[in-house]
């Protein structure tokens, strides 16, 4: 088995140690940026710990940031290189794994950059599908072999990793997704009968189900109010433009509750998240996906406690198990409606789903997590050898 990270004592100071941090990263819009953003802000505010970040990127971009001090350019030979010798002045390097993030197939540019670093590497795994090709299989089980520590953010995602992946399990840990302190900290109260979803718009969101809820819940009095915000998903702008939330947008018309549908696509800093996610009386993550091990917005809305109706991906019903709120089957709106109506309209039932989330979110903050980070690193620091050895000696598979 492998471990659970447990939270370190706020009162403990890590050692000086310097992370270099290789992902996405904004200006790009992806949750992985996202995350990566925050857990460098988090580890960078410890006393003695500095961050540098080796930005992924599809093609040659300018420096965005003063944390980022080189890029990997999908293909390019050359940049990778150069990201391996800067990571290579790290300490300790945590690397955010998405099979879309890197160049290659199935994002295997990665392994080439792993294979020239000689410190300590920890990777963390945002996606552990239950039935990956072939392929994908090779790359994540090549990934984690690299790699000195592995991160999960749920205990279904080290479940699934332990059965269907080659994966020594002894270094597999979990450290949950964080959240910011102010989503934590935030009281306002909430607007009566909204319905929240938000995040990066596009097919699979299944917000479509989230609609046909809605039109059976009609009857409510005061009227439900379901709110979607967020931009599209730039890669779906791409490729299929506003379809999505105009098809979303005519689902609601014919069913007669165009009226209580709001979507609300402005750009909010993270600044602005905690007043979003405190005006929620409900937060409904309807999506299709069933094999997702890790989803940030759940991990706000418990943390915010807030009540959420989700669909039974694994992190929801890992995370909700506690009480904090309810799953339902994927695409059956009828489900929906019925657990969205209890909460709407069973105050008690409301109040003891909020107070479960609160008391989730102590473990669920950024700096916590961050402690969690480097209090690994430190471990793997302290007592790693020649880490260029380490690799020789295990004879990680070449795929390139």
């Amino acid at each position: 088995m492998g471990a659970v990270i447990r939270m370190p004592d706020p009162q403990i100071v890590e050692d000086a140690m310097k992370f270099g941090l290789l992902s996405t990263y904004p200006p790009t819009q992806c949750g992985l940026a996202t995350f990566t953003s925050a857990l460098g802000d988090a580890l960078d505010s410890l006393l003695g710990c500095s961050v540098f970040v080796v930005r992924s990127v599809e093609a040659p971009t300018a420096m965005s940031d003063e944390k980022v001090v080189r890029h990997l350019v999908a293909g390019d030979r050359l940049s990778q290189r150069r990201a391996a010798d800067a990571l290579n002045e790290a300490d300790v390097v945590i690397v955010q794994h998405e099979y879309g993030i890197y160049g290659g197939l199935d994002g295997d540019e990665v392994l080439t950059v792993l294979r020239q670093v000689d410190t300590p590497v920890i990777v963390v795994l945002h996606t552990v599908l239950a039935r990956p090709s072939a392929r994908q299989r090779e790359v994540l089980e090549s990934v984690c072999s690299s790699a000195d520590a592995v991160v999960v953010m749920s205990h279904a995602a080290r479940t699934r990793l332990a059965h269907a992946y080659r994966v020594d399990a002894s270094k597999v840990s979990v450290i949950p997704h964080g959240v910011s302190p102010a989503i934590a900290r935030h009281n306002g109260l909430p607007r009566r009968h909204r319905i929240l979803t938000w995040g990066l718009l596009g097919p699979g969101k299944g917000i479509e189900w989230g609609v046909q809820a809605l039109a059976r819940l009609k009857d409510l009095d005061p009227d439900p109010e379901y709110l979607v915000a967020g931009e599209t998903h730039p890669k779906v702008v791409e490729s299929q433009g506003e379809s999505y939330r105009e098809g979303l947008a005519g689902l609601a018309s014919d069913l007669g509750v165009g009226h209580l549908l709001t979507f609300d696509a402005a750009y909010r800093p993270t600044s602005a998240m905690p007043s979003l996610i405190g005006s929620a009386s409900v937060v409904l993550l309807p999506y299709d996906n069933d094999e997702q091990v890790t989803s940030g917005v759940l991990i706000e809305a418990v943390a915010a406690g807030r009540p959420v109706v989700a669909t039974r991906f694994p992190h929801a019903v890992e995370l909700l198990a506690g009480g904090a709120g309810i799953t339902v089957p994927h695409r059956d709106p009828e489900a929906m409606a019925d657990a969205i109506r209890r909460i709407l309209t069973e105050p008690h039932r409301a109040a003891s789903m909020s107070g479960a989330g609160r008391v989730q979110a102590e473990q669920l903050v950024w700096p916590a997590v961050a402690r969690a980070y480097a209090s690994l690193g430190q471990r793997l620091r302290d007592r790693s050898p020649a880490r260029a050895r380490a690799l020789e000696a295990t004879g990680v598979p070449s795929l390139l």
